[in-house]
């Protein structure tokens, strides 16, 4: 099989002059390649990536970007790899630097313009799975369907699968059907055009202050879900939360319903990783169930 480099250098119809290690990233090995032109780009591979994985990324990272309200790197080549090269995902560089003032007021209003561009459906009318996990995207018409079907009940299997969770909490992960989550879940809404794993590593903070997306899950969902995302591991200012408040102000109750989109995250974390995610995912299941 040839290098990244190679399969790279052929993709960009350019040569690839050298290229440094980036850390990061739980799945995929990342690297800076500098190119005869001058460019330079991200390129990352997977050695046993499951399928459509960076195609799925690529996608994903398009959709985003269709709607012109926010900063998404662009992709350069995309393959999910065969027997003569290796899977790949090239992406324009992005160098890091510093917010502005400005920044995080910025990138909630951004955000709340991306959610506000409302895609056909819940879940994904490709119906490709996204994560390490694998984690379906069934289209369906409303929010309680999707969180139950394609989160609730298949992180339960999982969990199960591999001892993740107490017995009793993942029985309780199963009562978070789509009837009981009509219930806890707040008004209807329609779909919004969610990142999906918005964590502040996947926000990048170019030279200039100006907030980028990359690696995301992306899918139509509740934006409540990106919100409690952000909150849960922290990275993200007051000021954007009060920007994304001015933009597209949320249903009364969305204090209360935080740990309830937090649950699909907790319970990845658990199956992945265990330690005090397991605790963390029991408490907020336990919230709701």
């Amino acid at each position: 099989m040839r290098s990244l480099a190679d399969a790279v250098a052929e993709a960009v119809a350019e040569p690839v002059l050298s290229v440094a290690a980036v850390h990061g990233g739980d799945t995929a090995t990342a690297w800076r390649m500098d190119l005869a032109s001058g460019r330079r780009v991200f390129a990352k591979t997977h050695p046993t990536p499951p399928p459509g994985f960076f195609t799925t990324e690529a996608a994903g990272l398009r959709w985003l970007a269709e709607p012109g309200t926010t900063a998404v790197a662009d992709v350069v080549a995309v393959s999910d790899g065969d027997v003569d090269n290796p899977a790949h995902l090239v992406l324009e560089w992005i160098e890091s630097g510093r917010p502005r003032r400005d920044t995080e007021a910025e990138f909630g209003r951004s955000l709340a313009l991306l959610h506000r561009a409302t895609p056909e459906s819940f879940g994904r009318t490709d119906r490709r799975s996204t994560g390490s996990l694998e984690l379906p995207n069934e289209p369906v018409d409303t929010w309680a369907e999707f969180y139950a079907t394609q989160r609730m009940a298949p992180l339960a299997r999982l969990a199960r699968d591999r001892h993740a969770l107490p017995d009793a909490s993942i029985a309780a992960l199963e009562r978070l059907d789509a009837d009981r989550l009509r219930v806890v879940g707040g008004p209807p809404e329609p779909p919004a055009r969610l990142h999906g794993d918005l964590w502040a590593g996947n926000r990048i903070v170019d030279a200039d202050g100006r907030s980028w997306l990359i690696d995301p899950a992306a899918h139509g969902g509740h934006r409540e879900f990106d919100l409690a995302m952000m909150r849960l591991f922290g990275g993200f200012g007051s000021v954007c939360f009060a920007a994304y408040q001015e933009v597209a102000p949320l249903a009364d109750g969305w204090r209360e319903r935080t740990a309830l989109h937090q649950v699909a995250p907790l319970v990845v974390h658990a199956i992945k990783f265990g330690g005090g995610y397991r605790a963390s995912a029991a408490e907020a299941i336990a919230t709701y169930a």
